[in-house]
């Protein structure tokens, strides 16, 4: 039984890339860029009034002024500015040539149809200059990120209409056991309903995955066997849940080594989720994680998915930030390290869900994130300041 630390380092280090291929910025959101993105013109591209308004050189603001004209957005101005002149002008409209000032119509008193006098106290010059966003050439948006709605609007800006990004991971789940039936289906009273699947399917999808379904595989080895091998053969990760602990059909782990997977470690000294297998193989890996739900959960959250981040290159890290702890924290075993299931409280605390073990799925909606405890490590005293790590969705 190996510590998580190991557990997440041997997992990271096994982290390989799938590839990059062209979509459609319209398409392109959560995907991972696998290319830095440039700015194709100076933003703003040229000096834009950053109110509506009037513009004038700022040594006449004290004069009384010639109302030229007026620059409405998306015109180029036909006329510049000479002393003792100025014009109307909108919000993203051009500064014509000779203005250096603009200053906003309620900072102005009227003399006349034509004439005008500023009447403002606090000089501002309400220009957005060309270029002191970005220049023409600078990376804007870095390979790595994953791609958000305001990264679109970036894309749009760029004109960057088709985008190298990564191949999404292709990810096969499998639930093992007799005792599971589908969510659409009565339970007999030795059967509990499938959620490890339909949880996992979920998460990959969150996760920037591809996920596909290969239904339950019964407790018998050798149709098990075949389901995973045809898995294995579609996918760059397969998961399997359930099936690796000690029972009599518990045979998962001999199944994979039929087919030609290395399994590099079975046991983590954590919980939930001690029986937590990973292994490799030549076209791709396999976590077969534990069948209780919460224990299922967990491990993707903090294993599964950082790896499959990894093989989009994103520039992805866990939410952690320090808070305090609302009422102070003991556990029963300190033989392992523990994920523990926390809320936030309305004073911006942290506070344990009411949480039964690793079969108790329906603790988990209540929780925004977990915090970690050591091997060894029994109590979290009240006002302790601890990591919490959140969800991310």
């Amino acid at each position: 039984m190996i510590l998580f630390s190991e557990a997440f380092n041997i997992v990271m280090n096994h982290v390989f890339r799938c590839g990059t291929e062209k979509v459609s910025f319209a398409e392109s959101l959560n995907r991972v860029l696998a290319e830095d993105i440039k700015a194709d013109r100076d933003m703003p591209p040229f000096d834009r009034a950053a109110v509506d308004g009037f513009a004038c050189k700022r040594s006449d603001l004290g004069d009384e002024l010639t109302v030229k004209g007026i620059i409405r957005a998306g015109e180029k101005p036909l006329f510049k500015i000479e002393k003792g002149e100025c014009c109307k002008i909108m919000t993203g409209a051009i500064v014509p040539e000779g203005a250096d000032f603009v200053f906003m119509k309620e900072d102005s008193l009227e003399l006349s149809l034509e004439r005008i006098r500023y009447t403002g106290s606090t000089p501002k010059n309400n220009i957005s200059f060309k270029g002191e966003d970005i220049k023409t050439g600078e990376i804007i948006l870095k390979s790595g990120k994953i791609i958000k709605p305001q990264d679109v609007a970036v894309l749009a800006s760029v004109g960057h209409v088709s985008v190298e990004v990564s191949k999404k991971p292709m990810v096969g789940v499998i639930s093992t056991g007799d005792e599971i039936v589908e969510p659409d289906e009565k339970p007999e009273p030795a059967e509990i309903r499938n959620s490890n699947a339909w949880q996992l399917l979920a998460h990959i999808k969150s996760a920037g995955g591809e996920p596909r379904y290969y239904g339950i595989a019964p407790d018998e080895e050798e149709t098990t066997f075949t389901i995973v091998n045809e898995a294995i053969a579609e996918n760059n990760i397969v998961i399997l849940t359930g099936g690796v602990s000690l029972g009599d059909y518990d045979f998962v782990p001999d199944v994979l080594k039929r087919a030609g997977v290395k399994i590099l470690f079975d046991k983590v000294r954590v919980q939930p989720g001690k029986p937590t297998t990973f292994g490799i193989h030549k076209s791709g890996v396999v976590f077969a994680l534990p069948g209780n739900p919460v224990s299922c959960f967990m491990q993707f959250e903090v294993l599964v998915k950082q790896f499959m981040y990894g093989m989009m290159g994103a520039d992805w890290k866990p939410n952690v930030y320090p808070m305090p702890m609302d009422c102070k924290y003991e556990r029963r075993s300190t033989e392992r390290a523990a994920w523990v299931p926390i809320k936030i409280t309305d004073n911006f605390t942290v506070k344990p869900v009411k949480y039964h073990g690793s079969a108790h799925i329906t603790a988990l909606p209540y929780a925004d994130g977990i915090v970690f405890m050591e091997h060894g490590q029994k109590v979290i005293e009240k006002d302790k300041i601890v990591n919490v790590r959140f969800f991310d969705f």
